[in-house]
């Protein structure tokens, strides 16, 4: 009995701790919870049947307007010198469609027996083609190359916002590449001419045209930006013309981009993209292409509005011979670059000017003659009248002299 006694008060006792702990951990730690959460929830219930509750909802108007001016800084500074270079620049930049006549002959004409029974066949066919070109004035005057509109029995030029026009040539020529249109209009958008000889190596360019005919989905030029790699550079004669003191860029330039403006970021015209350089006789871009610079645009686009063309009738009276191993050998030269003076026709400009028999020319004016096709695409830069410095090594000293390129009488 006394054992049960003792096992009753053990448990009673052993309730009453436990009790009196739960007791102690309740009214210390979970009540002032539920306390303070029962604050909050009046608060927040407060703050919209409250009138500080306006206050609040003012405060997020605030924040989304904050919000809406920050996304609008982040758009602004997107917004770079070349983009807003872009959007200066396109309107002025049109896509060109040209038809030409191309003549051939019926290959069985080879023969002079057929020939002979069945007379010379000659067929005429219509050829659809493509380029790009710049408005360099608000009245319309528009520029692009030879080989994209020269020849053309039609121009039709595209702007960008949709219109077409029918363009007239005014001039063109083959020997720089270089052909003047014109479409009616006034207050048109146009590219400023700025100056190929303030070029730096290494500058950003924006190259804008019309490649595989792309301008024609949405009536506007494609964009490609790179630098300026080279200046001055002097590549071979390609069907008569002569590419002389060339811009390169990598800018990509494809099919379709001749004639179109490469401009500074400045937005002005520093030339005319007309080249690339693709191997394997390829259409597109690997980087390497090459503009007409302004400054020769300039030139010959005055003379083509005053005349439509470029008059080349001179003649110099002089016959060449390109160095080669022996003579530069002979003549202790450091390599065989130049062409020596073989004869000089009597009262010609060459003798006027004091050049001599075994004469070598080394350079004309700013260009460098490395052979007898060096000097002739360099003579065709030139214009009847127009006077040059001919430099020679005369002597073993470089001298110069000035020689007018005299119209040639018969």
């Amino acid at each position: 009995m006394n054992k049960f006694k003792t096992i009753v008060y053990s448990t009673l006792i052993t309730i009453l701790l436990v009790s009196a702990g739960f007791s102690y951990i309740y009214f210390k730690y979970i009540n002032p919870q539920m306390e303070n959460k029962q604050v909050v929830e009046a608060d927040t219930t407060s703050a919209f049947t409250h009138p500080q509750g306006a206050e609040n909802t003012r405060d997020i108007k605030d924040s989304l307007k904050i919000k809406s001016e920050l996304n609008d800084k982040i758009f602004s500074n997107r917004q770079t010198i070349i983009t807003k270079t872009v959007q200066k620049v396109s309107p002025a930049v049109v896509g060109i469609n040209v038809t030409k006549v191309k003549k051939y002959r019926d290959p069985f004409t080879a023969d002079p027996l057929f020939r002979y029974f069945f007379g010379d066949r000659i067929y005429q066919k219509e050829i659809k083609a493509l380029g790009s070109g710049v408005i360099i004035s608000p009245d319309g005057y528009i520029i692009t190359n030879d080989h994209v509109a020269g020849d053309a029995s039609e121009v039709i030029v595209t702007m960008t916002d949709g219109s077409r026009h029918p363009a007239k040539i005014i001039g063109t020529d083959h020997a720089t590449d270089i052909c003047l249109l014109k479409i009616n209009g006034k207050n048109l958008p146009y590219v400023k001419m700025g100056n190929s000889n303030n070029i730096l190596i290494g500058e950003w360019v924006i190259a804008l045209g019309n490649p595989f005919g792309l301008f024609e989905i949405n009536d506007k030029p494609t964009v490609t930006v790179g630098v300026v790699s080279a200046t001055g550079m002097n590549l071979n004669a390609v069907g008569g013309r002569f590419y002389i003191n060339m811009i390169q860029t990598d800018a990509a330039i494809n099919t379709g981009n001749s004639g179109g403006p490469l401009v500074n970021v400045l937005g002005e015209l520093i030339g005319m993209n007309t080249l690339i350089y693709s191997p394997n006789s390829g259409a597109g871009s690997v980087g390497v292409g090459f503009a007409i610079p302004v400054n020769k645009i300039k030139k010959i686009i005055k003379q083509l509005k005053n005349a439509g063309k470029v008059e080349r009738d001179f003649w110099t009276g002089i016959k060449i011979q390109p160095i080669d191993e022996r003579l530069a050998k002979y003549f202790k030269l450091s390599s065989p670059k130049g062409v020596i003076i073989t004869s000089i026709a009597p009262n010609s400009p060459a003798q006027k000017a004091g050049l001599l028999v075994s004469d070598i020319i080394v350079g004309i004016d700013k260009f460098i003659v490395t052979d007898d096709n060096s000097i002739i695409s360099i003579l065709n830069q030139y214009s009847t009248g127009d006077e040059i410095n001919v430099k020679v090594l005369r002597d073993g000293k470089i001298k110069s002299f000035k020689m007018k390129l005299e119209k040639l009488h018969d």
